[in-house]
Protein backbone atom coordinates (compact mmCIF):
# COMPACT_ATOMS: atom_id res chain seq x y z
CA UNK A 1 0.00 0.00 0.00
CA UNK A 2 1.21 3.27 -0.80
CA UNK A 3 1.20 6.12 1.50
CA UNK A 4 1.09 9.59 1.64
CA UNK A 5 1.51 12.76 3.51
CA UNK A 6 -1.17 15.25 2.48
CA UNK A 7 -3.34 18.09 3.51
CA UNK A 8 -7.18 17.67 3.99
CA UNK A 9 -8.84 20.96 3.77
CA UNK A 10 -12.00 21.35 6.06
CA UNK A 11 -13.03 25.18 7.32
CA UNK A 12 -15.78 27.32 5.95
CA UNK A 13 -15.28 28.91 2.90
CA UNK A 14 -12.57 31.45 1.52
CA UNK A 15 -11.27 30.69 5.19
CA UNK A 16 -9.91 26.93 4.64
CA UNK A 17 -8.32 25.79 7.08
CA UNK A 18 -5.76 21.98 5.92
CA UNK A 19 -5.24 19.39 8.51
CA UNK A 20 -1.67 17.11 7.65
CA UNK A 21 -2.66 13.68 7.15
CA UNK A 22 -1.24 10.73 6.27
CA UNK A 23 -3.40 8.49 4.35
CA UNK A 24 -3.91 5.81 1.50
CA UNK A 25 -2.66 7.50 -1.83
CA UNK A 26 -5.80 5.69 -3.15
CA UNK A 27 -8.17 7.61 -0.77
CA UNK A 28 -10.01 10.78 -1.51
CA UNK A 29 -8.72 14.08 -0.52
CA UNK A 30 -10.54 14.87 2.21
CA UNK A 31 -12.11 11.06 2.70
CA UNK A 32 -10.69 8.46 5.30
CA UNK A 33 -6.82 8.94 6.64
CA UNK A 34 -4.67 6.87 8.70
CA UNK A 35 -3.57 9.50 11.33
CA UNK A 36 -3.50 13.12 11.38
CA UNK A 37 -0.07 14.77 12.67
CA UNK A 38 -0.72 18.44 12.33
CA UNK A 39 -2.50 21.67 10.84
CA UNK A 40 -2.39 24.29 8.47
CA UNK A 41 -3.71 27.86 8.69
CA UNK A 42 -2.78 29.94 5.52
CA UNK A 43 -5.00 33.27 6.61
CA UNK A 44 -2.39 34.13 8.85
CA UNK A 45 0.78 36.20 8.13
CA UNK A 46 3.02 34.23 8.71
CA UNK A 47 1.09 30.88 8.30
CA UNK A 48 0.74 29.05 11.04
CA UNK A 49 2.25 25.35 10.54
CA UNK A 50 1.87 23.06 13.37
CA UNK A 51 3.23 19.59 12.74
CA UNK A 52 4.22 16.70 14.94
CA UNK A 53 8.05 16.53 13.68
CA UNK A 54 8.83 12.81 15.35
CA UNK A 55 5.63 11.08 14.14
CA UNK A 56 6.18 12.99 10.90
CA UNK A 57 10.37 11.67 10.92
CA UNK A 58 8.91 8.04 11.54
CA UNK A 59 6.10 8.20 8.66
CA UNK A 60 8.79 9.30 6.62
CA UNK A 61 11.66 6.74 7.68
CA UNK A 62 9.14 4.24 6.80
CA UNK A 63 8.33 5.39 3.28
CA UNK A 64 5.87 7.81 3.60
CA UNK A 65 6.03 10.24 0.40
CA UNK A 66 4.40 13.63 0.96
CA UNK A 67 3.03 15.95 -1.54
CA UNK A 68 5.12 19.14 -2.55
CA UNK A 69 3.17 21.48 -0.76
CA UNK A 70 3.85 19.08 2.47
CA UNK A 71 7.29 18.58 1.76
CA UNK A 72 7.97 22.62 1.95
CA UNK A 73 6.00 22.49 5.61
CA UNK A 74 8.38 19.74 6.37
CA UNK A 75 11.73 21.39 5.12
CA UNK A 76 10.11 24.60 6.76
CA UNK A 77 9.63 23.12 10.31
CA UNK A 78 13.10 20.92 9.72
CA UNK A 79 11.39 17.58 9.67
CA UNK A 80 13.47 16.87 6.11
CA UNK A 81 17.02 17.94 7.66
CA UNK A 82 16.17 15.59 11.01
CA UNK A 83 15.60 13.05 8.55
CA UNK A 84 18.66 13.67 6.21
CA UNK A 85 21.07 13.58 9.67
CA UNK A 86 19.12 10.46 10.93
CA UNK A 87 19.97 8.79 7.68
CA UNK A 88 23.96 10.02 8.38
CA UNK A 89 23.21 8.58 11.48
CA UNK A 90 21.99 4.75 10.98
CA UNK A 91 24.41 4.39 8.26
CA UNK A 92 27.31 5.42 10.72
CA UNK A 93 28.31 8.21 9.28
CA UNK A 94 27.83 10.78 12.24
CA UNK A 95 27.03 10.07 16.03
CA UNK A 96 23.79 10.61 17.30
CA UNK A 97 25.33 13.54 19.61
CA UNK A 98 26.54 15.33 16.56
CA UNK A 99 22.84 15.21 14.50
CA UNK A 100 21.37 16.46 17.94
CA UNK A 101 23.53 19.08 17.99
CA UNK A 102 23.68 19.89 13.88
CA UNK A 103 19.94 20.12 14.29
CA UNK A 104 19.55 22.57 17.20
CA UNK A 105 22.40 24.32 15.74
CA UNK A 106 19.67 24.71 12.70
CA UNK A 107 16.75 25.05 14.77
CA UNK A 108 18.10 27.96 16.65
CA UNK A 109 18.84 29.87 13.62
CA UNK A 110 15.36 29.47 11.80
CA UNK A 111 13.97 30.63 15.14
CA UNK A 112 15.45 33.90 15.22
CA UNK A 113 14.83 33.93 11.35
CA UNK A 114 11.17 33.03 12.52
CA UNK A 115 10.83 35.91 14.85
CA UNK A 116 13.00 38.55 12.81
CA UNK A 117 9.88 37.76 10.06
CA UNK A 118 7.42 38.48 12.96
CA UNK A 119 8.95 41.29 13.88
CA UNK A 120 9.13 43.13 10.57
CA UNK A 121 5.28 42.72 9.60
CA UNK A 122 4.67 43.68 12.74
CA UNK A 123 6.66 46.73 11.84
CA UNK A 124 5.01 46.85 8.78
CA UNK A 125 1.90 46.86 9.47
CA UNK A 126 2.76 49.60 12.18
CA UNK A 127 4.14 51.61 9.25
CA UNK A 128 0.93 51.48 7.33
CA UNK A 129 -1.31 52.13 9.60
CA UNK A 130 0.60 55.68 10.52
CA UNK A 131 0.81 56.53 6.93
CA UNK A 132 -3.10 55.41 6.66
CA UNK A 133 -3.58 57.65 9.47
CA UNK A 134 -1.57 60.69 8.53
CA UNK A 135 -3.35 60.30 5.03
CA UNK A 136 -6.38 60.65 6.44
CA UNK A 137 -5.66 63.41 8.63
CA UNK A 138 -4.47 65.72 5.94
CA UNK A 139 -7.26 64.59 4.11
CA UNK A 140 -9.40 66.23 6.74
CA UNK A 141 -7.52 69.13 7.15
CA UNK A 142 -7.41 69.86 3.38
CA UNK A 143 -11.46 69.29 3.48
CA UNK A 144 -11.71 71.88 6.78
CA UNK A 145 -9.41 74.43 4.60
CA UNK A 146 -11.69 74.23 1.80
CA UNK A 147 -15.04 74.64 3.46
CA UNK A 148 -13.39 77.56 5.87
CA UNK A 149 -12.16 79.33 2.50
CA UNK A 150 -15.94 78.61 1.17
CA UNK A 151 -17.58 80.43 4.26
CA UNK A 152 -14.45 83.30 4.00
CA UNK A 153 -15.74 83.67 0.12
CA UNK A 154 -19.13 83.62 1.08
CA UNK A 155 -18.61 86.29 3.79
CA UNK A 156 -16.90 88.34 1.44
CA UNK A 157 -19.56 87.82 -1.25
CA UNK A 158 -22.61 89.08 1.35
CA UNK A 159 -20.32 92.35 2.79
CA UNK A 160 -19.73 93.38 -0.62
CA UNK A 161 -23.87 93.00 -1.55
CA UNK A 162 -24.68 94.89 1.55
CA UNK A 163 -22.18 97.69 0.90
CA UNK A 164 -24.05 97.39 -2.68
CA UNK A 165 -27.28 97.35 -1.47
CA UNK A 166 -26.82 99.93 1.37
CA UNK A 167 -24.63 103.17 0.02
CA UNK A 168 -26.73 105.31 3.05
CA UNK A 169 -23.79 106.09 4.99
CA UNK A 170 -21.59 107.42 2.15
CA UNK A 171 -24.92 109.56 0.74
CA UNK A 172 -25.08 110.93 4.31
CA UNK A 173 -21.21 112.30 4.41
CA UNK A 174 -21.64 113.67 1.18
CA UNK A 175 -24.81 115.62 2.57
CA UNK A 176 -23.08 116.89 5.74
CA UNK A 177 -20.32 118.31 3.29
CA UNK A 178 -23.00 120.35 1.03
CA UNK A 179 -24.38 121.29 4.31
CA UNK A 180 -21.20 122.51 5.62
CA UNK A 181 -20.38 124.96 2.39
CA UNK A 182 -23.09 127.20 2.59
CA UNK A 183 -22.18 128.12 6.18
CA UNK A 184 -18.89 128.74 5.24
CA UNK A 185 -20.71 130.92 2.20
CA UNK A 186 -23.02 132.60 4.60
CA UNK A 187 -19.80 133.82 7.09
CA UNK A 188 -18.64 136.07 4.28
CA UNK A 189 -21.00 138.44 3.29
CA UNK A 190 -21.03 139.40 7.44
CA UNK A 191 -17.53 140.16 6.47
CA UNK A 192 -18.27 142.14 3.39
CA UNK A 193 -20.52 144.00 5.35
CA UNK A 194 -18.33 145.22 8.15
CA UNK A 195 -15.91 147.49 4.53
CA UNK A 196 -18.38 149.71 4.24
CA UNK A 197 -16.53 151.80 7.33
CA UNK A 198 -13.56 152.39 4.59
CA UNK A 199 -16.30 153.99 2.59
CA UNK A 200 -16.89 157.24 4.82
CA UNK A 201 -13.76 158.62 2.85
CA UNK A 202 -15.63 160.71 1.01
CA UNK A 203 -17.07 162.66 3.59
CA UNK A 204 -13.72 164.27 4.32
CA UNK A 205 -14.49 166.75 1.39
CA UNK A 206 -16.87 168.42 3.18
CA UNK A 207 -14.29 171.53 3.97
CA UNK A 208 -13.75 172.13 0.43
CA UNK A 209 -17.68 172.92 0.16
CA UNK A 210 -16.83 175.05 2.87
CA UNK A 211 -14.14 176.77 1.72
CA UNK A 212 -16.43 177.36 -1.54
CA UNK A 213 -19.09 178.82 0.52
CA UNK A 214 -17.05 182.32 1.71
CA UNK A 215 -16.49 182.58 -1.93
CA UNK A 216 -19.82 182.98 -1.90
CA UNK A 217 -20.34 185.24 0.87
CA UNK A 218 -17.25 187.27 -0.93
CA UNK A 219 -20.02 187.46 -4.22
CA UNK A 220 -22.43 188.72 -2.03
CA UNK A 221 -20.20 191.39 -0.79
CA UNK A 222 -18.82 192.44 -3.71
CA UNK A 223 -22.22 192.58 -5.06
Amino acid sequence: MSVKIRLARRGRRKMAIYDVVVADARAPRDGRFIEKIGSYNPNTNPASININNERALKWLLNGAQPTDTVKAMLSYRGVMLKKHLQIGVLKGAITQEQADAKFEAWLSEKDTKIAGKAEGITAAKADLRKKALDAETAKNQARLDAIKAREDEQKALLAAAEAANNPAPVVEEEVAAEEEAPVAEAETPVAKEETPAKEEAPEAKAPAAEEKAPEAGEDEAKS
